[in-house]
């Protein structure tokens, strides 16, 4: 085996002989940090969690989804993060790529952990909420996290004027962490604060005890 490599590394070198080195494009492709573990996707077995959630527009979405696994597995969970799925941004047809392939990853998975903290505003992320919608049809286990138990109406603090916005609109006001139809929806809703991903780690815990169990 090393004498075959050795020849094709010497057979690659006489190709290329002084063609130059292409360091300097762009390419659409994320690279972990560097001695971050790799991780060999093939061999992955065992009770699959699909990740949804804001984290991967965080400016370290892929240092956070490898520490995200990293939690899963401390609890037995193989964690499943979005942006597993390697995809050229840079296809017309790009954005559709993305959507299938989230979909088939949450097909795949045995339950769903959802980040379902306010982001751009006083709501979840809205693609959050259809991955949580698209499992619970699917029959999923969906534990939802937050940072905090306060409602809706608590979060916004001083903007609402008799429990009314900005707009003139109504805040809806049950209590409620979330928008009720959400709130009722999830199997269960833990929380935590966003650092050290205490959320991720209560839905866990949330998780174990509705019987899903890990590897």
């Amino acid at each position: 085996m090393g004498v075959k490599f050795h020849q094709v590394a010497r057979d690659r070198r006489e190709f290329l002989g002084d063609m130059p080195v292409l360091e300097n494009i762009p390419l659409n492709v994320q690279r972990a940090p560097q001695n971050m573990p790799i991780e060999r996707k093939e061999v992955m077995s065992g009770t699959k969690v699909y990740l949804a959630g804001p984290d991967v527009f965080y400016p370290d979405a892929l240092a956070r989804g490898h520490q995200m696994r990293v939690i899963c597995a401390a609890y037995g969970f193989v964690g499943v993060y979005p942006l597993d799925t390697q995809i050229d941004l840079t296809l017309p047809a790009a954005s559709k790529a993305i959507f299938k392939a989230n979909r088939e990853l949450i097909d795949g998975a045995d339950a769903v952990l959802a980040n379902l903290r306010d982001f751009r505003g006083f709501e979840p992320d809205s693609g959050t909420v259809w991955e949580v919608a698209y499992a619970l049809a699917k029959g999923k286990t969906v534990i939802g996290y937050l940072p905090t138990a306060a409602s809706i109406l608590q979060r916004m603090g001083d903007i609402p004027r008799d429990g009314v916005d900005e707009e003139g609109c109504m805040v809806e006001d049950f209590g409620l962490p979330l928008n009720l139809m959400l709130a009722h929806s999830l199997s269960a809703i833990a929380y935590g604060e966003d650092s050290n991903h205490e959320g991720l780690k209560a839905a866990l815990s949330k998780l174990q005890e509705f019987g899903v169990a890990g590897c």
